[in-house]
């Protein structure tokens, strides 16, 4: 059975954070640089990301996430049955992230004052605007060992290595904070309260052949699942697994 797991962001905040993620992810699948086109995937990453984080305080709104996480973790501590050393352990990283980020310059300062990155920026919003008559800059680099380059991209990635690890944190713990459960849609649809949470996490028998269109916002939140062929219908019940975080 393959089964498809889908995300949606209940409020602003958790859908900054999970483009952002969504990009980190990008920029470390594709450094390693072994298809001779995954520098246009590195670079569209690099660059939609600072552009968030040039837009949005990420660095501020972030360390307030983590702390607010850390005081509801501590309350964990008083309850009977819990893992108090595993706790601690989160608490410690948690510590340990935010004072990272907050003792960070500015985030991605270093890649906006970087000469060959400001001077290949701009392209990259053209359609078309990174081939060589436009960019000889990038055609000389792309012309470098690959070695060389790998060490480039990792230099890079490691100047945004402050809010990749505080965001990872925040979002495994947001994760981890409700279970599956299994719930059905009547002719496709589902409606439920969101109880002030922050994000919803779907799984479902790829079989069905459909996906879920969500709306909602902290408090409601309804699911209709589209039938991804046309023409094709939609089961009069869809079972699949549910987790509100």
């Amino acid at each position: 059975m393959q089964i498809h797991r889908y995300e949606h962001p209940l409020n602003e905040k958790v859908r900054i954070y999970l483009r952002l993620e969504h990009l980190l992810k990008q920029l470390h699948d594709s450094s390693e640089l072994s298809d001779p086109w995954q520098y246009t995937i590195f670079f569209n990453a690099l660059f939609d990301l600072l552009e968030l984080i040039e837009q949005i305080p990420v660095k501020t709104d972030l360390a307030k996430a983590l702390d607010k996480q850390s005081t509801k973790l501590k309350a964990w501590l008083d309850y009977d049955g819990v893992d108090p050393t595993a706790i601690q352990s989160l608490l410690d990283n948690m510590s340990h992230a935010q004072k990272n980020l907050l003792a960070a310059p500015r985030l991605g300062q270093s890649l906006r004052e970087d000469r060959f990155l400001s001077s290949i920026r701009q392209r990259f919003s053209i359609p078309g605007g990174t081939c060589s008559f436009d960019l000889p800059a990038l055609h000389y680099w792309r012309q470098q060992p690959l070695e060389e380059r790998q060490q480039t991209t990792q230099a890079w990635i490691d100047q945004l290595a402050e809010i990749d690890q505080a965001l990872n944190l925040w979002l495994h713990l947001i994760r981890q904070s409700a279970q599956y459960q299994p719930q059905s849609a009547h002719n496709g649809f589902f409606q439920n309260d969101a109880s002030l949470s922050c994000l919803l996490r779907i799984e479902i028998d790829a079989s069905y052949g459909v996906y879920p269109v969500v709306s909602g916002h902290r408090s409601h939140f309804s699911i209709r699942f589209s039938p991804y062929e046309d023409g094709s219908t939609v089961a009069t019940n869809i079972d699949f697994k549910l987790a509100i975080c």
